[in-house]
């Protein structure tokens, strides 16, 4: 058991579970000459999720190549916390992003771009649009994860918005706002063919160390 769980990409058994595997092999209760058809079974199920897995891997291998040849690469991995991958994803919904005036243009386009509900005095809560692509969404949520945990500029703005006085927002907004900011910046850097700059992303523009200080 050891040996198949670190083949497939485990690191060591859990020995609850194998314990608890044992003992219902051993318990004489239930019928017992259907247990090697249940264990055959997890087997079949076993080899159709390393297929599966392969399949993945294949596919993520060939995503990240259109990327080396389009020499985008580089650029989009220069977003700390985005993989080639993840940012091969986003770009495999959008398109091209040159097609887009601005990073905005593709935050809508993903249906991330906040809403008022307005109805004539009545001015009701902020929501998204739930229009666009929910294909892009779902790419730009996943790259979030990553993002947050490596990137500093990402992580202080979420921690900003969940933890500020005012309109302080719920972890699933502020993941939604990290989001929208991804799509921004990866943009931004492909349209300008410039490296992702952490004081552009955190200021809006480049200041000097002495601008900073103050």
């Amino acid at each position: 058991m050891r040996r198949e769980i670190t083949r497939r990409g485990g690191q060591k058994p859990c020995l609850r579970i194998v314990r608890g595997l044992f003992t219902a092999l051993a318990d004489p209760a239930g019928v017992a000459a259907h247990r090697s058809g249940a264990l055959e079974r997890v087997q079949l199920l076993l080899e159709d999720w390393q297929h599966t897995q392969d399949r993945l891997a294949e596919t993520e291998r060939r995503m990240t190549a259109v990327l080396d040849e389009l020499g985008l690469t580089g650029l989009v991995t220069s977003m700390t916390g985005l993989s080639a991958t993840g940012a091969a994803a986003i770009l495999a919904e959008t398109g091209d992003p040159r097609r887009f005036a601005s990073g905005r243009a593709v935050v809508k386009h993903a249906g991330l771009a906040p809403r008022e509900k307005l109805s004539g005095a009545f001015t009701g809560r902020t929501r998204l649009t739930g229009q666009g692509r929910p294909g892009l969404r779902l790419a730009a949520w996943r790259a979030v994860w990553g993002a947050q945990r490596a990137n500093p500029v990402y992580r202080a703005r979420y921690q900003h918005l969940t933890t500020r006085e005012h309109n302080k927002l719920t972890p699933t907004q502020a993941q939604t706002v990290i989001a929208a900011a991804i799509l921004r910046h990866l943009h931004a850097v492909i349209t300008s063919g410039q490296a992702w700059d952490p004081v552009l992303a955190t200021h809006g523009t480049r200041q000097n160390s002495a601008t900073l200080a103050a």
